[in-house]
C-alpha cells in the first residue's frame, strides 16, 4: 500500500469541513428564522439561508441536538400535492427558557418564555411596588426562580421590562415617573445582582417596557413583516413609544429615543410630570380617560383595566362615548405628528390605545390621515397589538438574543 494520502479523501475532508464551518455560521440565522416563524420547513430554511439542502439539513440537525428546535421528518403531505414533503421545523416545546420580569405602576410579574415567544409559565402577579428597587427586583426574581425550580427548565438568561427610559450603556432608569423609585436607579445592575444571587444562569438585561413590547410584536405579533414599525402604547400609567427599523430597535445615541409621551397634544391641558402641559402622557392614559368620563378610580383593579372595562362595557353611556372621542382625537393628533417625522409603514397600538382603536377605528384613522401629509397620500395601517403580555415576551427576547446570535457559544 502506498504511503501517500488519497487526494480524493483529502478533498472530501476539506469539503466536509467547509460545509461544517458554513453550517455553524448559519446556526444563529437559522434559529432566528424558526424562532420568528419565517422558516416552517427545511425547504424554506434552505432558501432563506441561501445554502445547499445538505447544509440546511445539517444546521437543523445541530439545532435539534442543542434542544432548541424539533425536526419532523415525516410530515403528512397536503392533499393533492406531489413529491416528497419537506421536513417541518418548530421550536422545541420542552427546550430552554428565558426568565422575563416586568415592573409597572400597579405591580410586577415574572414568567418563563421559550423560543417562539411562547409563555411557558407565569407567577402570580404582585400589586404592590416598594420604593426600593432592590426589594422589588429581588421579589420578582425569586418568583422566577421558583418557576424554574417547579418546571426544571434550563435558563438562558433574564430580561427586565421597566416603565422608564433606560440609559445606555449604564442601564439606569432615568425617569421611573410612575414608580416611587429614585431617578437614575441602576436597574440593570440591581437586576443582574438579584439574578446571580438566586443562582440563575445566563446574562441579565433591562430595557424600557414599550421598546420591548415593540420588539416582541415585530418578531411574533402584529408588527411581523413591517420594515419601519412604530409602536405607541399606554399601560397602567403614562404613554410610551418605540420604533423598529429594519428589524432592530431604534434606541438613539444613549437608549432614550422615542419618548413620545411628551409630545404636546393639548397646549391648555393638564400639567405633565416633565414640566410641560397637555402631553400625550397625561392626556391619553387611563387616568386621563377615567377623569374625562367622570369616573373616580377605584382600588379594586388597575387603572388600565378599569378604563378598558368602561370602554367595552359602557359604550352607550354618553360620558364614556365623549371621553372615548376626546382621547381618540388627542391620540390621533400625536400619531399624525409622529407619522410626519418618522414615515413608518405600520403603526401598532397597545394598552388603552388598543381599546380606543377597537372602539372607533375609523375615527382614529381619519384623524391621523387628516393631520398627516403621508397619511393623506397613502395611509398608514394602524393595528392593535396582538400579543398578551408583549412586554414580558420582549424582555425574554433580550435574554434570547445571545443564543440567536451564537447558539453553540451561548449554550456551551
Amino acid at each position: 500500500m502506498s504511503g501517500k494520502a488519497d487526494p480524493r479523501a483529502a478533498g472530501e475532508g476539506t469539503t466536509s469541513r467547509a460545509r461544517l464551518d458554513r453550517g455553524r455560521g448559519a446556526l444563529g440565522p437559522a434559529l432566528e428564522l424558526v424562532h420568528t416563524g419565517r422558516a416552517p420547513t427545511r425547504a424554506v430554511l434552505t432558501a432563506e439561508l441561501g445554502v445547499t439542502r445538505a447544509t440546511a439539513g445539517a444546521v437543523a440537525a445541530e439545532l435539534e441536538a442543542l434542544g432548541l428546535i424539533r425536526v419532523d421528518a415525516r410530515p403528512g403531505a397536503a392533499a393533492g400535492s406531489q413529491g416528497r414533503p419537506s421536513h417541518r421545523l418548530a421550536v422545541a416545546e420542552d427546550g430552554p427558557v428565558a426568565l422575563a420580569a416586568q415592573v409597572h405602576a400597579d405591580g410586577f410579574r415574572a414568567a418563563l418564555v421559550g423560543l417562539g415567544g411562547r409563555i411557558v409559565a407565569t407567577a402570580p402577579g404582585c400589586e404592590v411596588v416598594d420604593a426600593d428597587p432592590a426589594k422589588v427586583l429581588g421579589s420578582v426574581v425569586e418568583a422566577g426562580a421558583e418557576l424554574l425550580r417547579e418546571t426544571g427548565r434550563r435558563c438562558v438568561g433574564a430580561g427586565l421590562a421597566v416603565p422608564s427610559a433606560v440609559a445606555e450603556p449604564e442601564g439606569l432608569a432615568l425617569n421611573p415617573l410612575h414608580l416611587a423609585w429614585p431617578a437614575g436607579a441602576p436597574v440593570r445592575r440591581i437586576f443582574a445582582e438579584q439574578v446571580r444571587a438566586a443562582g440563575i444562569e445566563g446574562p441579565a438585561f433591562a430595557a424600557n417596557d414599550v421598546n420591548l413590547a415593540a420588539l416582541a410584536e415585530h418578531r411574533h405579533g402584529a408588527g411581523r413583516g413591517a420594515r419601519d414599525l412604530l409602536c405607541v402604547a399606554t399601560g397602567h400609567r403614562g404613554v410610551g413609544g418605540a420604533l423598529v427599523l429594519d428589524g432592530r430597535l431604534h434606541m438613539g445615541s444613549s437608549g432614550l429615543a422615542l419618548e413620545v409621551g411628551h409630545l404636546t397634544v393639548n397646549p391648555e391641558g393638564r400639567p405633565c410630570y416633565c414640566g410641560g402641559h397637555g402631553c400625550l402622557d397625561v392626556e391619553t392614559d387611563p387616568l386621563a380617560f377615567l377623569t374625562a368620563a367622570g369616573r373616580e378610580p377605584g382600588p379594586e383593579v388597575s387603572l388600565l383595566q378599569q378604563s378598558i372595562d368602561l370602554i367595552r362595557g359602557h359604550c352607550t353611556d354618553p360620558a364614556v362615548r365623549a371621553a372615548t372621542r376626546t382621547l381618540i382625537d388627542r391620540l390621533g393628533l400625536g400619531l399624525a405628528g409622529l407619522v410626519n417625522i418618522l414615515n413608518p409603514d405600520r403603526i401598532i397600538l397597545g394598552g388603552l390605545h388598543r381599546a380606543l382603536l377597537d372602539a372607533d377605528p375609523e375615527r382614529l384613522r381619519a384623524v391621523v390621515a387628516d393631520r398627516s401629509l403621508w397619511g393623506q397620500s397613502g395611509g398608514v395601517p394602524i393595528l392593535p397589538c396582538s400579543l398578551d403580555h408583549n412586554s414580558l415576551v420582549g424582555a425574554a427576547e433580550l435574554a434570547w438574543q445571545p443564543v440567536l446570535d451564537d447558539p453553540l457559544g451561548a449554550l456551551a
